[in-house]
This record gives C-alpha cells, sequence and structure tokens, in this order.
C-alpha cells in the first residue's frame, strides 16, 4: 500500500476536516488494534546472537525515522536490515546498490547502502540471522517496534517534534486508519526504551507539552538538518514520502528559492509522464529539479541527471547521552564501531 499521509490525521482535537471519515473508520481502527496487540503478545523473538538496536515508529507515515537509523548505524558499524518495503525481492539478501534497484530492495535500503551494509528481508528474523552470519556485530533494524520476531537490545521510536499550526504528531490518539498511530501511545511507549524527538532545523526547541506526554521514558532530541545547502537558483521540487509537506517547509526554511512542489505518496513510483510534467512545469520557471534523497533512489537512472537529490542527516544535541545509552544496550565492554 503506498499511503498518501491525510493531514486530518495530526489535528489534535479530532473535529473539522475529516471528523465524518474518523468517525467511519473509528471501528476498523479497533479491529487494527486488537490485531497488533495480538501478533505483538504471541511472538517469540530470535536472538540472532548480536545486540539488534530497532528505531520505530508509534505512528503511520513520515517521522524522519530513516535519517536516525542512518546516524545511529553509522556511530555503532552497524548493519542496516530493513524490510525492503516497496521492493520484489523478499530476502535475506545483502542490498548491492551497484547491482539492484529500489524496485528490487526499497528505495530506503538502496539510499542506506550508499554508505552501510544493508540487508532486506521481510521474515526479520532470517533477516536478522543471516547478517549475523555474514558478520555483523550489532543491527540496526530499520522498523520493528511493532514486530515481536527478533529479540531486541534497545527499541528505540521516533517522534515527529514538529507541532506547530495545530499539527500533533498522535493527532486525537486515534488507531490507523482513523488516526496515525500503530497501536495507543501508552500501549507502544510501554515497550520503548527511549524516543528521540525529531524536530525540523527551523524550530528552536521541543514543545514542553510533548515532552511530558513521552515522560515515561528517556527522551532524546535530535534535529534534523541539512547535509548540504539545496541547489542553487529556482527550484521545482517533490517528494512521495509520508509527510511531503515538511519537505517543502524543509527546503524553503533552507533558503531554496521554491517555485512549486508536487507531492506524492509515500514510495511513489515515477512514470516516465510525470517526471516530463515535473520537467515541464520546472521550464515554465527556468528552474532545476530537486527531491529527496530517497525519492531519488526510486528515479529512473536517465532522470537522476536531471534532478538533484537533497540529502538531510539527524543531529543529537546531546550525543554523549546518545552513546551513553547505545554502550550500555550492547553491554559490558561493548566498544562503538567495533
Amino acid at each position: 500500500m503506498k499511503l498518501s499521509t491525510p493531514r486530518w490525521w495530526y489535528s489534535r482535537d479530532g473535529r473539522g476536516s475529516g471528523a465524518i471519515a474518523r468517525l467511519v473508520l473509528t471501528p476498523v481502527s479497533w479491529i487494527w488494534a486488537a490485531a497488533t496487540a495480538r501478533r505483538i503478545a504471541r511472538g517469540r523473538p530470535v536472538d540472532p546472537g548480536v545486540p539488534v538496536f530497532c528505531v520505530g515508529n508509534l505512528t503511520v507515515g513520515g517521522t524522519g525515522k530513516t535519517p536516525v537509523v542512518r546516524e545511529i548505524a553509522g556511530r555503532l558499524g552497524g548493519v542496516v536490515l530493513s524490510r525492503g518495503y516497496g521492493g520484489s525481492e523478499a530476502g535475506p539478501l545483502r542490498v548491492d546498490r551497484d547491482q539492484h534497484t529500489a524496485a528490487q530492495v526499497g528505495d530506503e535500503p538502496l539510499m542506506l547502502a550508499r554508505d552501510l551494509r544493508v540487508w532486506i528481508a521481510r521474515d526479520r528474523a532470517a533477516g536478522a540471522l543471516a547478517a549475523a552470519r555474514d558478520g555483523a556485530k550489532v543491527i540496526v533494524m530499520d522498523d520493528g517496534h511493532q514486530n515481536p520476531s527478533v529479540a531486541k537490545a534497545l527499541s528505540l521510536v521516533v517522534v515527529d517534534g514538529e507541532t506547530r499550526n495545530d499539527e500533533w504528531p498522535f493527532g486525537d490518539g486515534r488507531v490507523f486508519p482513523a488516526g496515525p498511530m500503530r497501536e495507543p501511545l501508552a500501549v507502544g511507549l510501554a515497550r520503548a526504551d527511549a524516543a528521540v524527538v525529531l524536530l525540523p532545523a527551523d524550530l528552536e526547541a521541543a514543545d514542553p507539552e510533548l515532552l511530558r506526554t513521552l515522560a515515561a521514558v528517556p527522551v532524546l532530541i535530535a534535529r534534523l538538518a541539512p547535509a548540504a545547502p539545496p541547489p542553487p537558483g529556482p527550484q521545482v521540487g517533490f517528494a512521495g514520502v509520508g509527510k511531503p509537506w515538511k519537505v517543502e517547509r524543509a527546503l524553503q526554511a533552507a533558503g531554496c528559492e521554491l517555485k512549486d512542489f508536487w507531492p506524492f505518496p509515500d514510495h511513489h513510483t515515477y512514470d516516465e509522464a510525470t517526471l516530463q510534467r515535473l520537467a515541464d512545469r520546472a521550464a515554465q520557471y527556468a528552474a532545476g529539479l530537486v527531491t529527496t534523497e530517497k525519492d531519488w533512489a526510486r528515479l529512473p537512472a536517465a532522470w537522476r541527471e536531471r534532478v538533484t537529490p537533497w540529502p538531510v542527516r539527524a543531529v543529537f544535541e546531546d550525543e554523549a547521552a546518545l552513546d551513553a545509552l547505545l554502550a550500555r544496550a550492547q553491554g559490558p565492554g561493548s566498544t562503538q564501531g567495533a
């Protein structure tokens, strides 16, 4: 399923736009929540013999999880394990960025494989065992907080820290599809070892109310920062991510001369006709085309020469606290990057 994230999910009062949809979808959300709880309760986690650090979500849609995965895997010298969402390969399979495409292994694994070792597997336990046999000393599991098949040394949940314009990361608390939650907030937090609140680059501080909401677990603050300046001159941007409007805001905040911005559903597949329409729109402004690294990974090879990927990274405010948390989870005598 390619998710086009509804803005009304993130309204905290449950009224206004989307109120009827919430009402209609609420019974379905009860079924979803019950099925998730039953799956977790029945899980029999497999220990792959190496520490597994899970970086997951409490919500459906974009939180900035992938930059956090990249930062933690880089610090640990770890191997990334992904489900390979959107790819045709079931795995277990080690991603080769020179041989594989996003259509085979998924856009996020292909993007991360530019500077990390990455495995994909729809069966996470089989993937973790394969990565360990391949020599992984630490595994960083991209997503999987609600997946009980692998024993976790540490489970982090990434929370979108942007609460402007009456947006609230958990909406009014309803579970998918009536809201953005994968499971009730208290239930998900109870299994987490810590939360990472990810702020946009132009937001000065985390919302105190949000921090109080997460008070049941330790909270680390990180900022989503540009890893490079936006391309110079006028640009037409586009993105197929969980919250494409956040990409538009981030480009503008970074000083991009953005003439137009086109949102698409998460993991959208760009066909030739769509890309040509984007190019025609850019030509109207004598502009370039800019998108996220994740979207760029899904582009046909010929179009990668015509579109600029704009990289971002997660920068932790208290790196010492992050390192201490990771070291404790690895156990006595652990050394990051070993």
